[in-house]
């Protein structure tokens, strides 16, 4: 679906922003593109959508090379989640959708209102103006607007962002659902929580260099100390004690009347990013 090759992109003579960017992104995965604010992220998504020019190496879209595919044919088939509202203020849900909806074929739309319905916006709001809704609201709104077309390739840049506990699951469930149905799915986010749940493969950006590339699962494997921390109670004493996870093969080696927990010290990715950049994401 996506294949990029020494990519590299500059802001002036002494503002290289990427550095020969290598990774691939695969029909139907969800690929997160994590670092921290000023690391390349959304560089590369804005290459990647067309929005800038001017880049080197090779980036391919569709088994096509960017520069060679026609643009009308090309945003048919992308839906885009901007870090920031793209959003007419004056206008309502509704009628921005609507809008919107205009530059696709019809046959290729969904129905807006059960799009909104779907995102659990509020109905007092549907016909009231942008600029009466708070930014979970409005990101809501911004999603729809990505998934109106029923993309084949969906670009988020920061998700989540703005949203309570409750719209991040959801947001999260709603991504899920469109791999489910084939979609490809890009995300750029600085929030590892959201990568780590929602991600097949992972790539660390820091300072317009990949430190890192590969499943959630695998980077926290390789980066584990295999230590397993017990608590337990033993002569009416609670005690904590740090072991080996292959002394657990045989069962607890040491004495205790009551086992209360036994947790991995496996690192989150935000850890790992950490151990691959020298930096956190701050």
């Amino acid at each position: 679906m996506i294949e990029v090759k020494g990519l590299t992109f500059s802001y002036g003579k002494d503002k290289q922003a990427l550095h020969g960017l290598d990774f691939t992104v695969e029909d139907g995965e969800i690929f997160g593109f994590l670092g921290p604010n000023g690391s390349g992220k959304s560089t590369t998504q804005k290459i990647l959508t067309g929005i800038l020019r001017g880049y080197g190496g090779r980036v391919s879209l569709f088994g096509e090379d960017r520069n060679n595919i026609h643009t009308q044919d090309f945003f048919q088939k992308i839906g885009v989640l901007f870090e920031f509202p793209y959003l007419y203020a004056n206008l309502s849900a509704i009628d921005n959708l609507h809008y919107f909806s205009s530059f696709y074929p019809k046959e290729q739309l969904r129905e807006a209102e059960e799009l909104l319905e779907e995102l659990e916006f509020k109905k007092d709001f549907l016909r009231r103006p942008v600029s009466s809704y708070s930014k979970g609201m409005r990101q809501r709104v911004s999603m729809a607007r990505a998934l109106i077309s029923n993309p084949k390739l969906l670009f988020l840049d920061e998700p989540t962002s703005g949203l309570d506990p409750a719209g991040a699951v959801l947001f999260r469930r709603i991504i899920e659902k469109e791999r489910q149905k084939g979609t490809t799915v890009f995300v750029t986010t600085h929030n590892m929580f959201d990568a780590d749940l929602l991600c097949d493969r992972v790539a660390f950006l820091s300072n317009g260099n990949i430190v890192a590339l590969d499943t959630p699962g695998n980077l926290k494997e390789q980066n584990s100390s295999r230590s397993i921390v017990v608590e337990y109670v033993y002569q009416g004493w609670r005690e904590e004690r740090t072991i080996e996870a292959s002394e657990l093969k045989a069962g607890i080696p040491f004495a205790c009347d009551e086992l209360i927990s036994v947790h991995s010290q496996e690192p989150t990715l935000e850890d790992i990013f950490i151990r691959y950049a020298g930096r956190g994401l701050s």
